[in-house]
């Protein structure tokens, strides 16, 4: 009996690193395959990242399954349009099977065929695999308080917000000291706006340490390859990535010393007019200074225990600089009081699946449900969840091995 060839190997839907580089591991082992995307390639990176925004991994390691960098600048790092634009050179020279304005609006089990089918706005796809790369990190999280702020207040996300002139006038508060929030603060005070940050207990990492890059050493030393299962907390948490300056070091001391305004933990609102946050502004300080303290002893052990030969350690200008925190600090203030006009929201991402209709694949939450990136249904996959399999999932640096597990898979369960 001949196989019908009206269903595909499988469908990939999103067109972003690792849908990208799913197809390019598809097209490598000769299956027939489409993605599916709902934009244009790279369509969250065009759409939910600032303009100022660098990717957070230097140029040699940002690279797509298959490629080397060959550039000039292997330790700088791309920015938001570089990026877009290194994706469609990989998917125009791979000519990978690519349907760009082209959204899956519902996933189903075929029957008929014991597949997926896929629905969009030009049509249904049969596919006997789905790979589900639509990206974990592209809708915005709020917490529940961010209801009950003043209704004058202009509330952003940090997926829409473009840069400093397209704020309202006034200053900004930011909610979350994670990359983002970060990255975030800085662009606004450098372009002289007051800015207001709450902080949050998160990590800190250094840019660069003893000559080199601190992913380049996060990479050596297999600190990027720490299973899952080694890093999540007794009560399923997995700590967020640390707070990892584009180009330089960030930290909070350095953010004080430009003038941002640091803040404790944001907490609610008092009164229905005033903004509240928890005296821990000190705690979440020494817990990011002593995150990077840690890793570059880390560093040092590695370099000692494998007799590498590195530069000794320089003062980092981000964490020897002198912070200017308020006196007393802050623990409550009235946005009209103090000229806040703009909330921007850093309080993390999570995955948009509403169109997946597929039992047991998704969690109460509407999040995957999968083992190193399997799921439960036989021929569903996701690829580029952060942290699904080690610490370096989520990140570029990990779509080549992924993608050829996912394909050695589907590769298995063919007939």
């Amino acid at each position: 009996m001949e196989a019908d060839t009206s269903i595909l190997d499988a469908a990939v839907v999103g067109a972003g690193w690792a849908g990208l580089g799913v197809s390019h591991a598809l097209s490598q082992a000769g299956l027939r395959h489409c993605v599916l995307e709902r934009g244009r390639i790279g369509e969250t990176w065009r759409t939910q990242r600032w303009d100022s925004f660098r990717m957070n991994t230097p140029n040699r390691v940002t690279v797509m399954p298959g490629d080397h960098y060959e550039g000039a600048d292997p330790e700088g790092f791309l920015t938001r349009d570089g990026f877009v634009a290194l994706l469609e050179q990989f998917a125009a020279r791979n000519r990978l099977p690519i349907r760009t304005g082209s959204p899956v609006t519902e996933l189903v089990q075929d029957e008929e065929s014991g597949g997926y089918r896929l629905a969009t706005p030009d049509g249904t796809l049969r596919a006997r695999n789905v790979i589900i790369a639509s990206g974990s990190l592209n809708r915005p999280r709020r917490p529940a308080v961010a209801d009950a702020l003043p209704p004058g207040l202009i509330q952003v996300d940090a997926s829409d917000y473009r840069n400093p002139a397209a704020l309202p006038v006034g200053a900004v508060l930011v909610v979350g000291s994670g990359q983002s929030g970060g990255q975030i603060a800085e662009d606004l005070v450098l372009a002289g706006r007051r800015v207001y940050l709450a902080t949050s207990r998160i990590r800190r990492f250094p840019r660069r340490y003893r000559g080199q890059d601190i992913v380049q050493w996060l990479l050596q030393a297999g600190w990027m390859d720490v299973p899952r299962r080694d890093f999540v907390e007794p009560s399923g948490r997995i700590p967020p990535r640390p707070l990892l300056g584009a180009v330089h070091t960030i930290s909070l001391q350095s953010l004080s010393a430009q003038g941002v305004v640091l803040l404790g933990r944001f907490t609610g609102v008092a009164d229905s007019v005033r903004l509240t946050f928890a005296n821990d502004l000190p705690d979440n300080m020494t817990f990011a200074d002593e995150a990077s303290d840690k890793l570059k002893r880390k560093i040092d052990d590695f370099i000692a225990q494998n007799g590498l030969q590195a530069p000794a350690a320089e003062p980092d200008p981000a964490e020897i600089v002198a912070p200017r925190l308020p006196n007393p600090l802050i623990r409550s203030l009235a946005p009209t009081g103090q000229g806040i006009t703009t909330v921007i929201w850093c309080t993390g991402f999570e995955g948009d699946y509403h169109w997946v209709r597929l039992p047991g694949v998704l969690d109460a939450r509407g999040q995957p449900v999968h083992e190193e990136s399997v799921a439960n249904l036989p021929g569903i996959y996701f690829a580029g969840l952060d942290f699904a399999v080690t610490r370096r999932s989520g990140t570029i640096m990990a779509i080549a091995e992924e993608a050829r597990r996912v394909v050695q898979h589907i590769t298995a369960r063919r007939p």
